[in-house]
């Protein structure tokens, strides 16, 4: 199959634009760029999933040689976003990004219910010059979503009930034998940041476990939008070493986990394309991507692009695209991020609002129209 890049499809002189908004802001250029771009709207989709892993670079999933096979499979096949970025570092900030198109001030992992000064082991950044209140009271794509009756749930893998109010499970004080601590992570859970989920049951209940993805797969009763968290050990994060910690989910065993969250992923894709709504008229999306790459690993400063905190950056992240009906074997090389795809599933939700930075087209915020395409 031959390889199209979506930049061929528009002027050089918009490519080039494109890339000094990535490196140094929106110039004039850029905005003729970012104004054609914005006309390329995405069709309506009933279905989007979206599958988020952890803490890995492009460089260390993409490509020949590296322990992904099955991401590379599914970036050669379908489409890829070469050029997509993480807003800052450390995990929760992009989560709540992705889902509000805003950070908030919050730069850390602290939980959830955080705030200044407030003596928790879980909010150890809570003394910090700068600290702000972890619950977030602004409108979210949950809320979008709901009052134009779509319907929504996020998939926690190792989540001990539905809309639990962990900060982390099992954790020291009720650990579970033969269970490594802390496979999840409710710093890997953006729904939680937000007052109105916290404050509604019913909301709550919509933040389910994987348990909940087996039923709702064979059943074929999916949501509208799905959001899908593998644990620590199956989203490339891995543990630190401990009791029942296997040896491919040490932090320190990169490649290892690297290979086991890649076939964690393939089969996530395969079952979800196996269900009813895959080969139906209407269309599905596939999403997987990233919420930082590895700080610690990494060459070079923070990498960032449209609309991120000025001074912050996640760093450049894989980012691919399945559709059931869109073209194939895309390579789209403009800059995007957790807002620009915000911005996509609002648009192909027939949402007409932009949340935060998802409306923030002057600094190169666009949908990821070309990879959302519907082929004719």
């Amino acid at each position: 199959m031959t390889r199209t890049s979506a930049t061929t499809r528009i002027c050089r002189a918009c490519v080039l634009a494109f890339a000094c908004l990535a490196a140094h802001g929106l110039s004039v250029a850029a905005d003729v760029a970012v104004s054609a771009h914005s006309r390329e709207r995405v069709p309506r989709y009933s279905h989007i999933f979206v599958i988020i892993a952890e803490n890995k670079s492009y460089e260390r999933i993409i490509g020949p040689g590296t322990r992904a096979p099955n991401i590379n499979r599914l970036a050669e096949r379908y489409g890829q976003a070469s050029q997509f970025f993480a807003e800052m570092h450390p995990s929760e900030p992009n989560y709540i990004a992705m889902l509000a198109g805003e950070t908030f001030g919050i730069q850390d992992d602290d939980a959830f219910y955080c705030k200044p000064g407030m003596q928790d082991k879980w909010c150890p950044k809570a003394g910090s010059v700068g600290y702000v209140d972890h619950t977030v009271p602004a409108r979210s794509l949950m809320d979008q979503l709901q009052s134009r009756g779509l319907t929504w749930k996020a998939y926690m893998e190792s989540l001990p009930e539905p809309g639990a109010l962990n900060a982390r499970w099992p954790d020291p004080e009720h650990p579970i034998p033969g269970v490594p601590g802390q496979l999840y992570a409710a710093k890997h859970n953006g729904f939680l940041s937000f007052q109105d989920v916290q404050a509604d049951p019913r909301r709550r209940e919509k933040i389910v476990d994987f348990r909940q993805l087996d039923a709702d797969l064979r059943s074929g009763q999916l949501p509208n939008f799905a959001h899908i968290v593998p644990n620590q050990c199956n989203d490339m994060h891995g543990r630190d070493p401990g009791p029942d910690v296997p040896a491919d989910c040490l932090k320190s065993a990169t490649d290892a986990l690297i290979a086991r969250g890649d076939r964690v992923i393939g089969e996530l894709v395969q079952r979800i394309m196996a269900a009813s709504l895959w080969g139906a008229a209407d269309n599905a999306a596939i999403v997987i991507t990233f919420d930082e790459n590895d700080k610690d690993q990494r060459r070079g400063g923070d990498q960032s692009c449209c609309g991120s905190d000025p001074g912050a950056g996640g760093g450049r992240i894989p980012t691919i695209v399945i559709t059931n009906h869109g073209p194939r074997g895309i390579v789209d090389s403009r800059p995007y991020n957790h807002y620009s795809l915000l911005r996509t599933t609002e648009e192909a939700f027939g949402i007409n609002e932009y949340l935060g930075h998802a409306g923030d087209q002057r600094a190169g915020v666009v949908s990821m129209a070309p990879l959302f395409a519907v082929a004719h």
